[in-house]
């Protein structure tokens, strides 16, 4: 069955193309290399940046200094730079002060990061929160360090600036809205972060084309600060929020992995869950109090219905936070089919809804409708099996959902074979916007303390 749902083709090409646009630029929770990814960004999909002043209080955080950075080494006496930022942006530990000074090995040393069980690997590090500085090698390089006297250069700024996030919204039939969140703010690693842009582009530009019963708002953002600030700043536009998904490491070879939100049994973490059990080898987690910004989306406060898809989890798959999670890492056919399982999670969001079979006393003579096989004798083919299992279920109690897992049969043929029914005229919609409320899964957040509401400046893109 064709579907609107579906990856376009070349799709998986095309996203590895925007990685490796993205791949090269160093980018941080804040600075001009963020702003220049969404820029790359808004020529796939339009989105809006929105800068928030440093300083300004959200919830128990502060929007912190905006870093940005020219070029940094470590070179030995003979001016050969044996660490060189421009070979690779891993090499600085990120929000690093500026410094210019020269040093023994050994008074070096507690500022170089590698990873001994990993010898040809540069770590990522940051030191967000902490003012400090250092440099990222692989361990083997270390090693051939002579133990000599060294001459360091960090040429970046830590000064008062913003905190820039991206923003695209879809408006839909109904003002509720599906959250599509991408943490946006690691420089060269290409799984984790750079295959969730990427997706998360194509996703909204393929959205962007078709009818939608909910807004879509999606966001490219900063880890962990990037979901705080929004929230503290869209308390309103959080309420309505009704489903959601955070989107990384989708590029890597391993099965798709989703982790529940913290209600566990949201109607997206039904969708997710159907849909990767229908597509084959899959992994369902638990929500846990610690990964991306689903985390804070599911605060208590919020409590929102916000899970998490990946391929190998986060901190699961040893290429993680190094140089290896490279652009060899990623593939078209895992981003592609990322994308297909997200179109597919969405199309259960958008269209589950409960339906009432107007012919509810024994079964309608779908033969005479063109409806049913004429040759009898011969058990039902699936969509014809499809149709009687709507027919047996839509009671007004029973969403399209729920008869998909009761029928063990994909979202996409139940829905078609409700279409089709409906156009016969043999069921009528019951909900037509079905909400979490029909589900047992309202959205509850205690009334927050009144605080000065934050205020963001809209950029021109």
């Amino acid at each position: 069955m064709n579907s609107t749902y579906a990856a376009p083709e070349g799709s998986g090409a095309e996203m590895h193309a925007l990685i490796r646009d993205l791949f090269p630029i160093c980018r941080s929770i804040t600075g001009e290399g963020f702003r220049q990814s969404l820029r790359r960004l808004a020529q796939v999909v339009p989105i809006s940046l929105s800068d928030v002043p440093t300083g300004t209080p959200v919830f128990d955080w502060t929007v912190p200094r905006e870093w940005n950075i020219r070029d940094a080494w470590i070179a030995d006496s003979s001016g050969h730079r044996v660490v060189d930022f421009r070979n690779s942006n891993l090499h600085v530990v990120s929000y690093s002060i500026p410094v210019r000074t020269r040093m023994s090995l050994a008074q070096l040393k507690p500022r170089l990061h590698t990873l001994p069980e990993q010898p040809d690997a540069i770590p990522y590090r940051t030191s967000y929160y902490a003012e400090d500085w250092g440099f990222c090698l692989s361990h083997r390089m270390l090693q051939a360090l002579p133990d000599a006297e060294y001459e360091v250069y960090i040429d970046s700024t830590l000064a008062p600036g913003n905190l820039t996030y991206g923003e695209c919204i879809l408006p839909g039939e109904t003002t509720d809205e599906i959250l599509i969140s991408v943490h946006s703010c690691h420089p060269s690693l290409a799984n984790d972060n750079l295959s969730g842009m990427a997706v998360g582009a194509l996703l909204a530009r393929c959205l962007a084309n078709q009818p939608r019963r909910y807004t879509f708002r999606f966001l490219f953002i900063p880890g962990t600060i990037g979901s705080i600030t929004w929230l503290a700043g869209h308390e309103a536009e959080a309420g309505r929020i009704r489903h959601g998904l955070v989107l990384s490491c989708l590029g890597d070879r391993g099965p798709s992995t989703y982790k529940r939100s913290r209600r566990g049994t949201a109607l997206v973490d039904r969708a997710a869950a159907h849909v990767l059990r229908s597509a084959g080898a899959h992994t369902i987690l638990d929500f846990v109090p610690y990964g991306y910004d689903e985390r804070q989306y599911c605060s208590p406060g919020f409590d929102l219905p916000v899970g998490c898809l990946t391929r190998t989890p986060n901190g699961r798959y040893p290429e993680y936070h190094t140089s290896g999670d490279n652009l060899d890492f990623v593939t078209t056919e895992s981003l592609e089919d990322s994308l297909t399982k997200v179109l597919a999670i969405v199309e259960v969001l958008e269209h589950d809804r409960v339906f009432i079979n107007l012919n509810p006393k024994c079964e309608p003579q779908l033969g005479r409708r063109g409806l049913y096989g004429n040759t009898g004798g011969t058990s039902p083919k699936d969509f014809e099996m499809s149709m009687l299992w709507v027919l047996s279920m839509s009671d007004g109690r029973h969403s399209l959902l729920d008869i998909s897992e009761r029928a063990s049969m994909p979202f996409a043929t139940v829905r078609r074979a409700a279409d089709i029914l409906h156009d016969a005229s043999l069921l009528e919609v019951a909900d037509r916007h079905l909400s979490n409320r029909t589900l047992g899964d309202t959205v509850s957040s205690p009334t927050p303390p009144s605080r000065t509401p934050l205020r963001s400046r809209r950029r021109n893109r």
